[in-house]
């Protein structure tokens, strides 16, 4: 059920929200103390789709159609969500992968998933420096992934794309603190989405997108500086990318391809 209206506290911008993780936490957020969602996406059918049932729930919803990577239209985007309603969470969550790389989707792996996360959230931190009446509680999230942990040859603008966010929220998170802006990188494992729709290879420790998304928000609730799941597989990653290169070479080189 979802939350009475006396419990629906918060604002909550959230990128790339038609599908995966990006509609989970949106649903997830409806159900429970979102008063206003702002939810941007590509796909205006699926984001619809998100928006009726966000609605439904309880949640005030404004959608966009816009793509990341303009980085004029994000900020005159976010800078109309900060007047309808200052939001306490900005999720950048659009991001992209390929399942065979070319040269295009290099480029457009990196435009999404590196500059795209810039272009949501520096408007934004700009406006909570500016503004006087910001929420006490003021929250950056950054979805990264376990992929970015390490270089990864099945995927290498993905997992490098992923790193390079990963550990720009983690100075940012440091930097902003004089700001009481929060800074959360999420890491996530395998989590149902289009993307992980098309992959052939094994997904060890596969998990759906709502269960994903309850995990991400109680650790943005806790202010946690990195949240990284599942357990298991979170601990694998970060082992192998402690190991020399040698090692690490080894096992990576033997992983399977994604298609």
């Amino acid at each position: 059920m979802a939350s009475s209206t006396s419990k629906r506290t918060q604002n909550i911008l959230i990128t790339g929200a038609s599908s995966g993780i990006g509609e989970a936490l949106a649903v997830q957020y409806a159900k429970s103390t979102a008063k206003t969602l702002f939810l941007c996406g590509r796909n205006e059918e699926r984001l619809q789709d998100v928006a009726r049932r966000c609605e439904n729930l309880g949640s005030k919803v404004y959608t966009q159609i816009i793509d990341v990577t303009d980085r004029e239209k994000m900020q005159d985007w976010i800078k109309s969500c900060f007047k309808k309603a200052v939001p306490d969470t900005i999720i950048a969550n659009a991001g992209i992968g390929s399942i065979i790389e070319t040269t295009d989707s290099i480029y457009n792996t990196f435009n999404t998933n590196v500059f795209g996360v810039i272009n949501t959230i520096l408007p934004a931190i700009d406006f909570y420096k500016k503004k006087k009446d910001t929420p006490e509680e003021k929250s950056i999230v950054i979805i990264s992934s376990l992929a970015g942990y390490h270089g990864l040859a099945t995927c290498p603008s993905y997992s490098a794309s992923k790193a390079a966010v990963k550990a720009y929220g983690e100075a940012l998170r440091v930097k902003l603190k004089s700001e009481k802006i929060n800074v959360n990188v999420v890491c996530p494992g395998f989590v149902r989405s289009r993307l992980t729709d098309q992959n052939t290879c094994p997904m060890p420790f596969f998990m759906e997108a709502p269960e994903a998304a309850k995990l991400i928000i109680a650790g943005i609730r806790q202010n946690k500086a990195v949240i990284s799941f599942p357990l298991p597989l979170r601990f694998a990653t970060w082992l192998v990318s402690i190991l020399p290169n040698c090692l690490s070479d080894f096992i990576y080189g033997r992983l399977p391809n994604k298609a």
